[in-house]
């Protein structure tokens, strides 16, 4: 194969990606529609926390990495991975338009031969029976004309010991020539790359561990409930359990699951168990308990101050997790949505969000009655809200 890639959405798992391969021998086009985006890139700017500035600058400057909205640059790639958002739509169900509009535009001008690589999450059978009739009907080609392979983006923003270097890869691929190709690209810049006998495995793996996720985050959030009846801290709870070296992996409670996996990926496993008629009781369960965890902090903020009504509370945090400014799916929304049903007035502290909802950050003083901590980045000195009560939805004892 030759050495030009295209990745297909530059934010946080295609950014990393492309810039890691261009350090790897490729020559890549992080390709993206947002022009606004695109034109940061150009500049050296990083849209993400966890990719520094200098990095893409080197890159662009080395002429080994392009970022780009012209998506004509993928005649000639031997390599082409998808990185798009596939979230659910407003019924709750998933959304494939991302991916099909990506794949629409790689099949107008996918070369003969070359390997796609869908990285983005989807239900099982979707890169199969989705994805490659979609490049077939842009493309004009048969698909034994073309690679296709599937494999499970694996990144946890600003995780400082995983990496996309040090992450086991899961790789499956179309056909075993698929495989075999998408494993050899893979291995020039991941330490162990595991391939599977199939896309459905691969596809399920992704749905299999972020469900994990959320049926055991929903379940540490019901057991900090009942702590918190108890009076007990539930942090000390789960330290005393951790120390078994066997058989409990921790997890801690919050205000509820966001980002772009773990509230995501476990209802497309539903779904897909629902078209079959499979049973996902477990996950339909969690599912619940998580969208019920914001109330239960407007339940605890209607008991501390007695009403809420006129009453002035902060909210700390917006971002889905510490140190992030990414919101998308954040559960800090249904807080602050049922702290003003209730009559509040609402006002939400966040330096890394900055705007957000057609709101600013406002700054952290002691001119409130309540505030709740949702999200705690590092860089909050909750000394400036003077006496102000709290209550921390990380441990609310």
């Amino acid at each position: 194969m030759n050495l030009k890639l295209a990745v297909i959405g530059q934010g946080y798992v295609g950014l990393p990606l492309a810039l890691i391969a261009s350090k790897s021998g490729f020559v890549v086009f992080g390709i993206d529609s947002d022009a606004l985006k695109v034109s940061k890139l150009q500049r050296g700017v990083s849209p993400i926390e966890d990719v520094d500035s200098f990095q893409i600058t080197e890159g662009i400057d080395s002429g080994s990495y392009f970022p780009t909205s012209d998506y004509s640059l993928i005649n000639g790639c031997s390599v082409i991975l998808i990185c798009v958002p596939t979230p659910l739509n407003n019924v709750q169900a998933p959304d494939l338009s991302y991916l099909k509009a990506a794949a629409t535009r790689i099949g107008e001008h996918l070369s003969p031969g070359s390997l796609v690589i869908l990285e983005s999450t989807v239900s099982p059978g979707t890169t199969r029976n989705f994805l490659v009739k979609t490049i077939e009907a842009a493309s004009g080609l048969d698909q034994s004309e073309f690679n296709i392979a599937f494999s499970p983006e694996r990144i946890d923003p600003l995780n400082r010991k995983w990496n996309i270097k040090n992450t086991p890869k899961i790789v499956s691929g179309l056909t075993e020539n698929s495989t075999r190709m998408a494993a050899e690209f893979y291995a020039k810049f991941i330490d162990e790359v595991i391939t599977v006998e199939s896309l459905e495995i691969a596809e399920t793996a992704k749905l299999l561990e972020n469900s994990f996720r959320l049926v055991n985050i929903s379940f540490i959030n019901e057991i900090a409930i009942f702590c918190d009846e108890l009076g007990i801290d539930i942090t000390k709870v789960i330290q005393a359990a951790a120390s078994k070296p066997y058989g409990f992996m921790p997890f801690y409670p919050g205000i509820g699951v966001g980002g772009h996996c773990i509230p995501v990926d476990p209802i497309y496993l539903s779904h897909k168990a629902g078209e079959i008629g499979a049973s996902s009781n477990f996950i339909e369960l969690a599912v619940k308990v998580n969208r019920d965890r914001p109330n239960y902090f407007v339940e605890k903020a209607q008991q501390k101050l007695g009403t809420l009504s006129q009453k002035k509370i902060l909210v700390i945090g917006v971002a889905y997790k510490p140190n992030v400014s990414d919101t998308r799916e954040t559960p800090v929304k249904a807080l602050i949505d049922g702290l003003i049903d209730r009559g509040a007035n609402v006002s939400w502290h966040d330096k890394l969000v900055k705007t957000w909802e057609g709101g600013q950050s406002a700054p952290l003083d002691d001119n409130y009655d309540l505030a709740i901590i949702a999200t705690l980045h590092d860089s909050v000195d909750l000394s400036e809200l003077g006496n102000t009560p709290i209550i921390n939805t990380r441990n609310s004892v």
